[in-house]
Parts: structure tokens; C-alpha cells; sequence
């Protein structure tokens, strides 16, 4: 059986979680990491060739799917666009308030040379969503809600870390409790997003920065944190390794709701997560299967986890599919 070959963008914690997702599934190979860093200075979790992000055009005809591991914040929306049109790409583009335009962008640019590009995959935007969607089609009458942590958000983490001053950096996202289990109680709340969620900020700022100012900045950040009740601690770089070096997440979507003769349902699913990005990279190399397979029938231009139906993520074959898990 020829092996899907698998090239990775980027390597950070995601990046890691990729090649170890790789090895766990018999009928994927990764080829090689493509940084901006200085190669020799990329140490891979498991032995690899690694390249310069320049090096891309050399692996044409040689990956068969690229996943892009950068952040939300300045990375994706950049190198989504310039790697699909050279490969089928899988991204976990997660700023939720960008994702229309950045589908319109990805989806012509991958039109241009005939790719496909699986964006916004992940467990949310990802599996969340599908949550979603499937419980408000099943549940006509009724509201959603959305649910994260407590846990270690990696995309806001990153977009700390790029304000000046700041040398690294942890967010939290904890969910209200008490909204929590209004919605859990039946009792239908309309919650403002500030009502749901606050943030906790755990940063190491540079010697001498303004520290006024990097928590100024953070908290009025439009589509991270302007619209939550946000904490900012500044602490030693010792205390962040000590108490903060791990990036557990999770979190809960629910539907609540009643059929037409006042019978109540309560949906939910949940996730309960040791490592974000090692799972999330785990649903990355699943859509990366589903973006070959696809992509092999002739799919092209950009797609979500709403286009793409289970039967392509799985290993088994259809056949195995129907008797194992129907």
C-alpha cells in the first residue's frame, strides 16, 4: 500500500503533535519539515529531513498533503495561500471572527493550481463545529452553546507573545461555572460572550518593558480579548515553566431545547484534553487523509470540516466502516 506522504509547515508544539500523529497511522509517512528557523537548529521528536520554508517548490510532486502548524495570528494567513498553491494543505486557522474571509482567500488561491485546502480543522473550529451543527439539525427548537476549558489556548498564547515587550506567555480561557449550569438546568440563558468566559493571562515581559502597556494591549485586542473580563499576571519565566509548561484544554458544546410537544433534551459533548495541540494535531492528520482521498476525486478549492463527510477520515475502508461502526 502506497503511503500518503506528508510534508509539515512549521514546528512548534504543533508541529511535534503532527509527526507523532503520523506514526501512529499505518498509511501516512511524513517526508520532511519545512522553517523559517535555521534547520540545524530544529530538533524533530522523531528523525526527519528538515528544510528552509524556502525549500518548498524542491518537494513538488513528492507530498501529497502539506499541514501548515503555524499560528493564527500572522503565520496562516500568509503561508495558507502561498503553500496551496504548491500542495493540498490541511490548516487549524482559529480566529473565528476571519474564518469568511479567509476561506474566500484559500478557496481562489487553491482554485488557481487545482489544490485543495482543508481549513479551520481542529476540535474548535472542528469538531465543535460539526456539535454543532448536528445538534441544532436534530434539535430544531432550542440554543447552542459553546463552552471552552479551563485550559490553555494556544492561539491567544501566541498572540500574547507577539505584542513588543512580552518573551512568552500562557492564556487560560475558563468557562463561568455558573452560566455553565444554567444552560445544563434547561433554563435557556441569553449569555453575552463576556458572561460565558474570562481569561487569565500568565506573561514574562522583557526586562524594563512597559508593563502598563503590554496589558493594555492585551486586553483591548479585538477578536481575543476586548470582549472578555481579562486578567494580566506578569511573572518570572522560572514560575511560567514551573506552574504553566503544560497546555491542557477541553471544553463542552450543548443544545437545550423541546420538541413540539414540550418534551426537554439536553445534547452535549465534551472533550477532556492532557495535551491541545497533540490532539489537535491528531484531527489534523485526519483531515490530512480526507484531503488526499478528496482531492484524488477530483475536489478542489477550499473546504471545512462541513464538507468533508466522516467516511473520508477513517482508515478502515467503507465496507469496514458500515459493519464496525453503523
Amino acid at each position: 500500500m502506497d503511503k500518503i506522504r506528508i510534508g509539515i509547515v512549521g514546528y512548534g508544539n504543533l508541529g511535534r503533535g503532527v509527526q507523532y500523529a503520523v506514526s501512529q497511522n499505518e498509511d501516512m509517512e511524513v517526508v520532511a519539515v519545512f522553517t523559517r528557523r535555521d534547520p540545524a537548529d530544529v530538533a524533530t521528536v522523531l528523525p526527519v529531513r528538515v528544510e528552509r520554508y524556502e525549500a518548498l517548490k524542491e518537494y513538488v510532486g513528492k507530498i501529497d498533503v502539506m499541514i501548515l502548524c503555524g499560528g493564527s495570528a500572522t503565520d496562516l494567513p500568509m503561508q495558507s495561500s502561498e503553500v496551496v498553491r504548491l500542495f493540498n494543505t490541511v490548516d487549524s486557522f482559529d480566529t473565528h471572527a476571519r474564518i469568511p474571509d479567509y476561506f474566500d482567500r484559500l478557496d481562489a488561491a487553491a482554485k488557481e493550481t487545482s489544490h485543495l485546502g482543508a481549513m479551520s480543522i481542529g476540535w474548535d473550529p472542528g469538531l465543535f463545529s460539526l456539535a454543532r451543527i448536528y445538534f441544532g439539525s436534530a434539535l430544531a427548537e432550542g440554543s447552542t452553546y459553546t463552552f471552552w476549558g479551563r485550559g490553555v489556548s494556544q492561539g491567544h498564547s501566541d498572540a500574547i507573545r507577539r505584542v513588543r515587550g512580552v518573551l512568552d506567555a500562557r492564556q487560560y480561557t475558563v468557562p463561568v461555572e455558573s452560566a455553565l449550569e444554567r444552560v445544563r438546568n434547561g433554563e435557556n440563558p441569553d449569555l453575552t460572550t463576556r458572561e460565558k468566559h474570562t481569561r487569565e493571562c500568565y506573561v514574562v515581559a522583557e526586562e524594563g518593558a512597559d508593563l502598563a502597556r503590554i496589558e493594555r494591549e492585551i486586553k483591548e485586542m479585538p477578536n481575543y480579548f476586548s470582549d472578555y473580563d481579562t486578567t494580566v499576571h506578569f511573572i518570572s519565566q522560572e514560575e511560567l515553566e514551573e506552574k504553566h509548561s503544560g497546555i491542557p484544554h477541553g471544553g463542552f458544546v450543548l443544545r437545550s431545547g423541546k420538541s413540539a410537544t414540550d418534551k426537554r433534551f439536553l445534547l452535549e459533548f465534551s472533550l477532556k484534553l492532557d495535551s491541545n495541540p497533540e490532539f489537535t494535531s491528531s484531527v489534523l492528520t485526519a483531515y490530512a487523509r480526507a484531503v488526499y482521498r478528496l482531492h484524488r476525486e477530483g475536489k478542489i478549492g477550499a473546504v471545512t470540516v462541513f464538507d468533508i463527510a466522516p467516511k473520508y477520515l477513517s482508515p478502515l475502508t467503507e465496507a469496514q466502516q458500515r459493519k464496525e461502526l453503523l
